[in-house]
């Protein structure tokens, strides 16, 4: 199957036909749909976004536990980096191994036994994923993105998702993009104009 269209339960691999049973998803009108989180920042201008990427990943495992607290579903949608013949665990445990704040970046946001994982080959986790599909099986209202980067493909998705009648909070504080006047941007651009909640994950407002 192509890495851009595979959904899986983030399992080891395993040769049993156990592996293959069908799991019963999750249902919640929540999710948190992580962005990009699993990545190896190996573009030009990485390094400027690095340091943002790491406080939005602090401030995104402490909005995670109180999301998980309520039970909410948590789908990773990560680009497949052109790697067509590899699984998304190929791609943590390649993005774990880098040295430096990248590695510590992918084991922060590594995902939990019971959450979801879809490789895209796009920017927008819709595009070319069976995402909306997922969304409705597990009867989905709102969609909370976090991730990587707040101009590009956590936009996109998050344009994505409201065009598509979900409501969509973009917490702040849990996205990075290469510079401060690019997030502010991209946040005013998503708040006033596609009306998505974009306050931060410690506000209690947002959930």
């Amino acid at each position: 199957m192509l890495q851009g269209i595979n959904v899986s339960w983030y399992l080891p691999a395993v040769s049993s036909a156990a592996s293959l049973r069908r799991t019963k998803l999750p249902r919640h009108h929540d999710v948190l749909l992580l962005v990009d989180v699993i990545n190896p920042l190996n573009f030009p201008t990485a390094d400027d976004l690095l340091p943002g990427a790491l406080r939005a990943a602090r401030a995104t495992l402490q909005l995670r536990k109180r999301l998980v607290a309520r039970k909410v579903p948590v789908v990773y949608a990560n680009d497949n980096y052109g790697t067509w013949h590899s699984e998304f665990s190929d791609l943590l445990a390649a993005c774990q191994e880098l040295p430096g704040p990248r590695g510590e970046l992918a084991r922060l946001m590594a995902p939990g036994p019971h959450d979801l994982t879809l490789l895209k080959p796009c920017h927008s986790a819709f595009q070319s994923t069976p995402l909306l599909h997922l969304l409705r099986q597990m009867h989905t209202r709102r969609v909370i993105i976090a991730g990587l980067a707040a101009d590009m493909c956590v936009m996109l998705s998050a344009t994505d998702a409201r065009m598509l009648g979900y409501d969509v909070w973009v917490p702040a504080d849990c996205t990075a993009a290469e510079s401060p006047t690019r997030k502010r941007s991209a946040m005013r651009q998503l708040g006033e104009v596609f009306q998505c909640d974009v306050r931060s994950g410690t506000s209690t407002a947002g959930d």
